[in-house]
């Protein structure tokens, strides 16, 4: 008995020793570190899930406080952060600028899309019909003529013309299909990604005739964005994918995250260099990865510094070669992913 003792001890204490050499020989996949970019956060001291910032300058950078309704303006360059309150508690998801400085922005819970003149502080808001009462996510077209949004309860997405603010309505391919992520392509087409279904639409601004291209089983786009050459990008949450969709063939090609089945990617942007960077929040710390069409190849990881939490929307600033991202640790962050 005691010679057996003795034994089962020493292959208990060996078994140990082995655990800890693996443990440290061989960093956590959250941690992982591969060229890194630079990355700044800001605290919000307002809280309220700071997110989706949109960089309107090198000294501008406006956000949302989704759960703390309102609108939040940080200075880069003195670290200055000013919050505009909203007393309507719209839950403003998403927020876009134009080239005049004004704010746009998804009034969710309130069924209206909000302009802010920052030169008057004057709020007006345009109501959405009754089938568009959520709406979700903005983006302009190229001559910023109207705004396309996604509505996701409501499964429709929605185009609003600014000069005489009507609102045309596009119904969703499927039940269910959860409109999320929104993208105009060079040749005008808007892309949406269908969060509750395994496809990707496309909208003809001409007609509003909707194409939708269906992904593999089990997909679910969530984020969506396109390069230079019309190619349609979008991040898979549930399977860990980044796909490619070709429309003029009409192909699809994917690629398994670096952290694989768990990676659960959200806020994407594509940089002038048509690299596509995004967030893989099913780790911890989030990871911010740099993907390189040319070479098929993930070539950059950035442990997020704040954790993050969760990523949920980005914007690339050409200007700066910046990405820009809001967590729900209530940071605003900066990856500089191209130098200037």
């Amino acid at each position: 008995m005691i010679v057996y003792r003795k034994n089962l001890d020493s292959l208990i204490l060996g078994l140990l020793i082995t655990l800890l050499v693996v443990i440290f020989a061989f960093p956590t996949l959250a941690g992982e570190r591969k060229n890194p970019v630079e990355i700044r956060e800001w605290e919000i001291s307002a809280g309220g899930r700071s997110r989706d910032p949109f960089a309107a300058g090198k000294d501008t950078v406006w956000f949302v406080g989704q759960a703390g309704d309102y609108l939040g303006r940080l200075n880069p360059l003195t670290d200055d952060i000013l919050i505009r309150e909203l007393d309507d508690g719209p839950g403003p998801h998403n927020l876009i600028v134009g080239s005049n400085g004004v704010v746009w922005y998804s009034g969710n819970l309130s069924g209206y899309i909000g302009r802010y003149d920052p030169k008057t502080d004057t709020i007006r808001k345009i109501k959405m019909p009754a089938g568009a009462y959520d709406p979700h996510t903005l983006v302009f077209d190229e001559n910023e003529r109207n705004i396309w949004f996604t509505s996701q309860s409501a499964n429709v997405m929605g185009r609003l013309s600014l000069s005489d603010q009507k609102v045309d309505i596009i119904p969703s391919p499927a039940d269910y299909a959860r409109p999320y992520g929104i993208v105009m392509a060079p040749d005008g087409m808007a892309w949406v990604a269908l969060f509750g279904v395994n496809q990707i639409a496309a909208i003809d601004p001409a007609t509003l005739k909707l194409r939708s291209y269906a992904l593999p089983e089990g997909a679910r786009p969530r984020r969506i964005d396109v390069t230079s050459d019309g190619k349609i990008w979008y991040v898979d949450y549930r399977r860990g994918y980044l796909g490619r969709i070709d429309p003029k063939p009409g192909t699809l090609r994917e690629w398994p995250m670096p952290s694989g089945s768990d990676a659960q990617p959200y806020g994407m942007a594509v940089d002038t260099r048509d690299r596509i960077w995004f967030v893989e929040t099913g780790v911890s710390p989030n990871r911010f990865v740099g993907f390189n069409p040319k070479s098929e190849k993930f070539f950059s990881i950035t442990p997020i510094p704040s954790g993050a939490g969760s990523v949920r929307h980005m914007h690339y600033q050409k200007e700066t070669g910046q990405v820009w991202f809001g967590t729900d640790e209530n940071t605003i962050g900066r990856a500089q992913v191209i130098s200037r």
